[in-house]
């Protein structure tokens, strides 16, 4: 008599593939760029990546879920959660020229600029759920950071700041300009000489905010 061997249990199934979820990221950050979120479908989306439409399901469940990951990736891509790390060693006005000059650059980035003019058209379409989107995932979510950051900055007694989440918004009001806006209106597309600008207006936009908020 003979006795069976014990069935395995069944893992978890694959991982999923890598290399396909870029490829499907890189298709739809670039119709969403060119078509809008409206005019973008996922059989598109699909055809560009080279891979089929239960694949693109499979890894990102919908196309709200999609553009969502598309917009986090591109902006943890440029802004890190390590930019926005409390250093007591490392002096506060070298962390947040950092901070500004990260920013900047990614104001004068064509692909950002593009992104947030589709997104402008689908709010003017009635779609604003997009635009939300972008807010929770950009601006929500660096201001989160730098008022963290602050905070720490503020308990080690490097600054002085009697409301931090205003201290955020003032920040980020005065290193940006109008650099986006001009961009936006397509004023202007951030020639080699925007290097220049990118740094002073970092630069100024720091040495005011550490005027208000450096300990006396």
């Amino acid at each position: 008599m003979t006795t069976s061997t014990p069935a395995r249990p069944q893992g978890p199934g694959r991982p999923k593939d890598m290399e396909k979820r870029a490829a499907i990221l890189a298709a739809a950050k670039g119709l969403f760029i060119r078509n809008a979120f409206a005019g973008t479908s996922m059989d598109a989306i699909a055809t560009d990546a080279g891979v089929s439409k239960l694949t693109v399901y499979s890894h990102f469940g919908d196309k709200d879920n999609l553009f969502r990951e598309v917009i986090r990736a591109r902006i943890h891509d440029l802004l890190p959660e390590s930019l926005y790390a409390y250093d007591p060693r490392v002096d506060i006005g070298v962390t947040l020229l950092g901070i500004a000059q990260a920013h900047m650059r990614m104001d004068c980035e064509a692909e950002n600029v593009g992104t947030i003019r589709a997104i402008l058209s689908d709010c003017r379409q009635g779609n604003p759920r997009y635009g939300k989107l972008l807010w929770e995932e950009g601006p929500a979510r660096t201001h989160h950071l730098m008022e963290r950051l602050l905070q720490q900055a503020v308990d080690d007694g490097a600054l002085e700041i009697p409301v931090v989440k205003t201290a955020s918004v003032q920040f980020f009001s005065l290193i940006k300009g109008d650099l986006l806006l001009r961009r936006l209106f397509a004023c202007d597309e951030c020639p080699v000489a925007a290097a220049v600008e990118i740094e002073e207006m970092s630069r100024t936009g720091v040495d005011t905010f550490l005027r208000a908020y450096r300990p006396r």
